[in-house]
């Protein structure tokens, strides 16, 4: 009985340290988290807006910190990225060079035109649309991008290029386009973008060289989910600054909404067109959709409520609710189902 005894207890202990290492650690969890976030994220960034317009007066408190917060969400974002990327963009540079004239030349023209046509007269509201189509491209472009099975190596190069070019193009653009209409402090925004995106972005390339390709899994479980609360954060903070002058239910609000409907629309319309050409067809075609429809809203709203009349932050701030609905929308429109990652049907 004694020996039974004691070998069912020492059965009962292997089970019981078996179910202990069977336990997710903290790193799942917060990978499954992180996960979940992303989900919801269509759902989360307008509850943002919302907390924003609601409870102006407290997140308005945030807006110092605001510029920190998105230099986090961009290290989050870049940690993935590597230098060797830009090898996708030297071996092959057509796409990239479409992507620049298509996302910082047309995109940006077309928001000056429809935004005179749609409200002419109002600088303020051109000025919005103008930035807003004149920032990067968004990092969550890449997720959109392995959704679909488009080039992931051409997605990041895109990123990585853009990120690093925005304190140079995107003054110069606002600038160009405006003209005498708005005055831009074109130094200080360069400035901004700096802190906001480029540092950010080297250190999040350094950080992964250096770890030989580690810093993703070691830092990325822990740095996605507060990236996801820097978000609601910056949209909340962004979205309480020009809750004031906002009247959510006049004509102009509902005007400057279906303009950025219509613009996005565009976007990623023109990528799917693009993709028709010869040296653009598969995967680099389901890859230009997304670079080219989605923008980095966040950093335009930012911008916008620094260095504009906080007025031109509407078109960024309104686009923030629907901009990644419509890219799931457009997704299937133009590209047909996310395609499983077994290459199989869904």
């Amino acid at each position: 009985m004694e020996h039974r005894f004691k070998i069912n207890r020492a059965g009962e202990n292997q089970e019981a340290m078996g179910n202990r290492t069977e336990l997710p650690s903290m790193a799942d969890r917060m990978i499954a988290l992180n996960s979940r976030l992303e989900t919801l994220m269509p759902i989360l960034t307008p509850i943002g807006v919302a907390l924003g317009f609601l409870a102006s007066p407290v997140f308005v408190q945030l807006k110092p910190f605001v510029p920190w917060f998105f230099a986090l969400m961009t290290l989050s974002g870049s940690l993935k990225l590597r230098a060797r990327d830009l090898g996708a963009a030297v071996a092959n540079p057509l796409p990239v060079i479409v992507f620049f004239i298509s996302a910082h030349v047309l995109m940006p023209l077309a928001a000056l035109a429809a935004s005179n046509l749609a409200l002419p007269g109002d600088a303020d509201t051109a000025a919005g649309f103008v930035l807003l189509f004149s920032t990067p491209t968004a990092i969550s472009s890449f997720i959109w991008v392995s959704m679909f099975r488009g080039d992931g190596a051409l997605a990041l190069a895109i990123i990585l290029l853009d990120v690093l070019a925005a304190p140079f193009v995107v003054p110069f653009s606002t600038s160009l386009l405006l003209g005498t209409n708005i005055s831009i402090d074109a130094a200080a925004m360069a400035s901004s973008l700096v802190l906001m995106i480029a540092i950010p972005t080297v250190i999040g390339i350094a950080l992964n060289e250096a770890t030989r390709g580690a810093a993703p899994k070691l830092a990325g479980p822990f740095l996605g989910p507060v990236s996801k609360l820097c978000l609601i954060l910056v949209v909340s903070a962004n979205a309480a600054a020009i809750a004031p002058q906002v009247d959510l239910g006049g004509s102009k609000t509902w005007m400057i909404a279906a303009v950025g409907i219509l613009l996005a629309a565009l976007g990623f319309s023109l990528g799917r067109l693009l993709g028709f050409a010869p040296a653009l067809r598969g995967a680099k075609a389901r890859t230009l959709v997304f670079s080219v429809g989605l923008r980095n809203i966040s950093a335009a709203a930012t911008l916008a409520i620094a260095y504009f009349p906080e007025a031109a932050a509407l078109p960024a701030i309104l686009g923030m609710i629907f901009q990644q609905s419509l890219a799931a929308v457009f997704g299937r429109l133009l590209l047909g189902k996310p395609i499983p990652k077994n290459g199989g049907p869904e």
